[in-house]
């Protein structure tokens, strides 16, 4: 029997499937290659989430949003 706290994550999940992105969308949302991504996954290059459903990837736009994020660099102005 599960937990109560991964049956509330999967339900959450399945509420929220349209949110869910396949690699080529989440590739195409980053303006990189599917293939960078599966590279990045494979050798854990960044702390990127993603979700495994049987051989297919998926990301969450969320996600995606926080990684853009974590990578912005803001110059100070002179």
């Amino acid at each position: 029997m599960q937990n109560v706290s991964s049956e509330l994550s999967f339900l959450d999940l399945i509420r929220t499937k349209e949110e869910l992105l396949t690699r080529k969308q989440a590739a195409n949302y980053l303006g990189i290659a599917a293939s960078t991504l599966a590279i990045w996954a494979s050798v854990k290059r960044y702390n990127l989430p993603y979700i495994k459903i049987g051989h297919l990837v998926k990301y969450r736009r969320k996600d995606l949003d926080a990684f853009i994020a974590s990578r912005t660099i803001q110059q100070e102005e002179r």
